[in-house]
């Protein structure tokens, strides 16, 4: 019987990777607040999930995506090392593609303006409906907050209530304060 080496698994998982046979690659990064589940297509990263309940996760990620799911790190390091680089106060803004193309349409387009709230600063969710287009859209717009497939990269944690404190927050609102204080947005 031949025991398969941890050099030799990486290797797998790499080539499994660099010849596209993947339809989800995933892995676990460390931060801050929490252990991420963080999983990317080849069009860009498509999940980031705070406590996943890996199983859980991963089969909703082979529903929507396709079965080749393997937990592989390399197409991963550029969203790791810029999510490493915010939590350590380096990185303002995300570079990484994101595939959102599974999403309904309006969802994208209240995604989409999300991505434009600057660091440090928040928008209620009322003026986020309007940004989109859909100003008295205010409880559509909490919905898509708390679906959010790629919280931190699409800031959702940018969103307060109407009169300014923190509501809502499917990573939980200790989590949503430690992001808008590392941001310098609350005190």
């Amino acid at each position: 019987m031949t025991t398969v080496t941890p050099e030799l698994d990486r290797l797998f998982r790499d080539a499994a990777a660099r010849e596209q046979l993947l339809d989800v690659a995933y892995d676990f990064v460390d931060s801050p607040i929490g252990t991420l589940l963080v999983a990317g297509t080849e069009r860009g990263l498509c999940r980031i999930s705070y406590d996943a309940d890996p199983e859980r996760e991963l089969e909703q990620l082979a529903r929507s995506f396709g079965v080749r799911v393997l937990r592989s790190p390399m197409p991963l390091d550029p969203a790791r090392r810029e999510l490493d680089e915010y939590f350590h106060g380096r990185r303002r803004a995300f570079d990484v593609d994101v595939d959102v193309a599974l999403l309904a349409d309006f969802n994208r387009r209240v995604l989409g303006e999300l991505a434009r709230v600057p660091y440090g600063e928040v928008v209620t969710y009322g003026e986020l409906a309007a940004r989109a287009a859909r100003p008295r859209a205010a409880r559509a717009v909490g919905m898509v907050m708390n679906r959010n497939p790629l919280p931190i990269v699409l800031p959702c944690h940018r969103v307060v209530g109407a009169n300014g404190k923190l509501v809502g927050y499917a990573g939980g609102l200790e989590r949503k304060e430690a992001l808008l204080r590392l941001e310098g947005a609350i005190l």
